[in-house]
């Protein structure tokens, strides 16, 4: 092993970074003081033509990307290295690949291996797209009125394609993390027309060799109807829809998925607590109109830090909207679902709006403590009689007061 002074590590990152044969490189083993910091990775990219480098700061439950010119990229590398923040750096150039490692008591380690492939920078700052779904000629997309019969997406139903593909990436990662089964039960609560439950049967069929099983629950019977023709005629086995109410809908087996988007106030409640009733393994939904929080906050108008915000009509509901997802994010890690909040796209009515996605985890009794104590402080800061989830889970005992 060959080891070299720190001058002669400085000069190497001076060298590579401001040069062209830079393709990426990875700083890991951080020692720094910044809180959760992981690894950072850097590589070049061009931006209104010009040459800056990209830096993506991995933290342990997050990315922050920030792009710089060469100059201070190289400014920042050096007193990186100089304070010996990361103790490993590789740089991967276009006919070699330099790796270092800092050691305590005998400085840097020094190694250099040819490159496997040698490839050139790839400098696009905003890559293409990729769409999940690809086949746009199968007949339901047509029959649904999104692409014509050469399945072309009409041009009116640009974003309600984006939606689908957003909605498709967004679950696939979950989807991975589902255990192990010959048969995958999904229920689609308030279907509406269709469009995602569609989209996400044909995916899963496509994607797996598991049993894929579909119910589509939708109160009017006329998309009732319209969907399970167009099930039909597709040839798309194990779709079907049904009549019914998301709070009267009983599941006749097991399920494994449950997906409610822009159920209506409390009927996303409704939705979650069948989800966990049936130890869903995974929710999806995508809550609207959150009136029942928004009129107890407008009826009690707690005193409190945030008091000045919300004498705000179109703060207050945008703060209810927060409180009433937050709550039944907290309620879903009661009930052990690992829970994340991103940000979905919907349709013209409703142009931005979040997805809470829980994947079924083991239950933590100590978080769950937590999480009770979190409930009651909560509601005691906004005036909070009650969360409509908080009021079926307990009467339901499936929450301890």
């Amino acid at each position: 092993m060959k080891f070299i002074q720190k001058s002669d590590v400085l000069e190497l990152l001076k060298k590579h970074v401001s040069g062209t044969e830079l393709v990426k490189a990875t700083l890991g083993s951080y020692k720094g003081a910044e809180v959760d910091l992981k690894n950072l990775y850097l590589k070049p990219v061009s931006i209104k033509n010009n040459y800056q480098i990209s830096f993506t700061y991995r933290y342990a439950r997050r990315d922050i990307v920030k792009n710089y010119d060469v100059i201070v990229a190289t400014e920042m590398l050096v007193a990186f290295c100089e304070q010996e923040e990361f103790h490993s750096i590789s740089l991967f150039l276009q006919q070699e690949n330099i790796f270092l490692q800092w050691h305590p008591k005998r400085g840097w380690s020094y190694r250099v291996e040819a490159a496997e492939n040698c490839c050139t920078p790839n400098l696009a700052h905003n890559k293409q797209k990729e769409r999940k779904i690809t086949d746009t000629k199968s007949a339901y997309w047509h029959e649904l009125r999104l692409t014509d019969t050469d399945g072309k997406v009409y041009k009116n139903a640009q974003d309600k394609w984006k939606q689908i593909n957003h909605y498709i990436e967004i679950l696939s990662s979950s989807l991975s993390e589902l255990p192990e089964s010959e048969t995958l039960r999904i229920v689609d609560m308030g279907a509406g027309k269709g469009y995602l439950t569609f989209a996400l049967h044909d995916y899963l069929m496509q994607q797996t060799t598991k049993k894929i099983e579909t119910v589509g629950v939708e109160f009017r019977k006329d998309l009732v109807d319209l969907c399970n023709q167009i099930a039909e005629k597709s040839a798309l086995t194990g779709l079907q829809f049904v009549e019914g109410t998301i709070e009267a809908y009983q599941p006749a087996v097991p399920m494994d998925i449950l997906i409610a988007l822009h159920a209506c106030d409390t009927a996303t409640d409704d939705a979650i607590y069948k989800g966990i009733q049936h130890q869903a393994n995974l929710i999806v939904v995508a809550p609207c109109c959150h009136k029942q929080v928004r009129r107890e906050l407008e009826r009690v108008k707690a005193k409190n830090e945030l008091n000045f915000m919300t004498r705000h009509g179109i703060f207050m509901e945008r703060h209810a909207e927060m409180l009433t997802d937050s709550i039944r994010a907290l309620l879903m890690e009661y009930h052990g679902y690992q829970t994340k909040v991103v940000e979905f796209i919907s349709d013209a009515h409703t142009p931005k709006n979040v997805l809470i996605v829980g994947l079924r985890k083991k239950v933590n009794p100590a978080r769950q403590k937590e999480i009770q104590a979190k409930l009651r402080e909560l509601k005691t800061f906004f005036g909070l009689e009650s969360h409509y989830l908080e009021h079926l889970l307990k009467a339901a005992n499936l929450l301890a007061d």
